[in-house]
């Protein structure tokens, strides 16, 4: 990946229309076009970065157990009509009739599909527990977009449901999900606080959402600084085991931390003085328990040992992949462009030539280039023909966490320059040197 060659329409001065960080740096280090109001294309190197958080989600939630696959974005109407949201959705659901004059819609969540899917092939206990999810574009028809990728009309979110015999069983899978997410948002280098939510549109009374704390967020929230200190780590988790699951959510839902909606004065009072925070979130994920209400309404049931026929109970699990990349960016950014973590930056380092054109140079980041592939590792290759503070202003805005710089003065020493974007320490080393370096750090992510 060479930056001669490469698309990567940067942008110097910021757009007028983009009022919060993420959105402004999305936009002028080239990663999103808007195509209309909340729509965009996900240029090359947003593409990677959207790209990197997907698999991250699928490998933590396929550790859970939990079962891949792929829903269509259009829905037929009637489906919605058995479980009574068509009506009920409001102005949001994109509504479609096609050349049958059948109704149809552009699926702003997949409940009642993966319900009928469920009931179609589905009929004994012995079946259960199943968790199904997929990755999956949605729109919902917002009636003021703003914000970027943050509040879009069309998104890419991930989705799962998980059908139990009981509710116990289900209780089993809301823990396990919190436990997945938890993994998942820590790889990404995100801090994502679990707090007891409302339900809105998608039902029940058992529901977490997952916040990132920070100036630009949507909802105000109410919470107990010692969450801040609880980190999962690398810690191994039995996803079967369900006492050890309710200990993991048991640490991470004791301390108070609610969004307004659910805020209890009385009970967030009661915490030390100073421990007792307020913030905004910015909601990158969601768990609910809804019991029946859809498979009773849709006829989702099984029968037990006792040859009873019972509806399933039922729980959806939401996280929104595309509002990730804003969401991480507002956490990690600084007044030189975004800061990626390790876990989801597009690429892993950036390298860049000094002295394009001088052979010494030119030879070393090609040995570079082609060690760090070796490793498992890619590199954007800075390799035009520009002054030095431009090929480091480019990096600075697009915010790959390492710099590797070479150049004929320090080639003539036998050292590169390995550069921290997050610190903005540096270090000379011999070029093998800086590709081992890089190995370690990532072999750890």
């Amino acid at each position: 990946m060479r930056l001669s060659r490469y698309f990567m329409p940067t942008l110097k001065e910021t757009p007028s229309e983009a009022q919060i960080v993420s959105h402004r740096l999305m936009l002028r280090a080239g990663m999103i076009r808007q195509q209309a109001a909340g729509i965009y294309s996900w240029l090359p190197l947003g593409y990677r970065v959207l790209r990197r958080i997907e698999a991250i989600v699928h490998e933590e939630q396929e550790k859970a157990g939990h079962i891949p696959m792929l829903m269509p974005t259009l829905q037929p109407a009637d489906l919605w009509r058995e479980s009574g949201r068509y009506d009920d959705y409001g102005e949001e659901m994109l509504r479609i009739t096609d050349r049958h004059k059948r109704d149809l819609l552009y699926g702003p969540t997949n409940e009642e599909m993966i319900t009928d899917i469920f009931r179609t092939h589905v009929g004994s206990y012995k079946d259960l527990p199943l968790t199904l999810y997929h990755i999956q574009w949605k729109f919902r028809d917002e009636i003021r977009p703003r914000f970027g990728v943050m509040r879009g009309r069309e998104f890419y979110m991930k989705d799962g449901y998980n059908f139990d015999v009981d509710q116990e069983n289900a209780f089993h899978a809301y823990n396990r999900h919190m436990v997945s997410y938890l993994r998942t948002y820590e790889r990404m280098g995100l801090k994502a606080l679990p707090m007891r939510a409302a339900s809105g549109p998608i039902g029940g009374d058992n529901t977490h959402e997952f916040l990132v704390l920070a100036d630009t967020g949507e909802s105000e929230v109410f919470y107990d600084s010692a969450i801040l200190d609880l980190k999962f780590g690398d810690r191994a988790v039995d996803f079967d085991d369900k006492a050890a699951c309710q200990s993991i959510v048991n640490e991470w839902t004791a301390p108070y931390a609610r969004t307004d909606e659910t805020h209890d004065p009385a009970l967030f009072d009661a915490i030390p003085e100073e421990r007792r925070k307020t913030s905004r979130g910015i909601e990158v994920g969601q768990i609910f328990y809804f019991g029946t209400k859809y498979s009773e309404a849709m006829g989702a049931t099984v029968v037990t040992a006792d040859g009873t026929r019972v509806p399933v109970h039922m729980g959806s699990h939401g996280i929104g992949v595309s509002r990730l990349l804003g969401a991480i960016i507002e956490a990690s950014h600084d007044d030189k462009g975004i800061i990626w973590p390790e876990g989801v930056t597009p690429y892993h380092a950036g390298l860049v030539n000094l002295k394009q054109g001088d052979s010494a140079a030119d030879a070393a980041c090609e040995g570079i280039y082609a060690a760090l592939a070796k490793r498992g590792l890619t590199a954007l290759y800075d390799d035009r023909d520009e002054r030095a503070g431009a090929k480091f202003a480019s990096m600075d805005l697009i915010g790959l966490p390492w710099r590797i710089t070479v150049g004929p003065r320090g080639l003539k020493n036998g050292v590169v320059e390995l550069t921290s974007r997050r610190t903005g320490e540096s270090e000379e080393m011999p070029p093998e040197a800086a590709v081992d370096r890089l190995a370690q750090i990532y072999a750890g992510v």
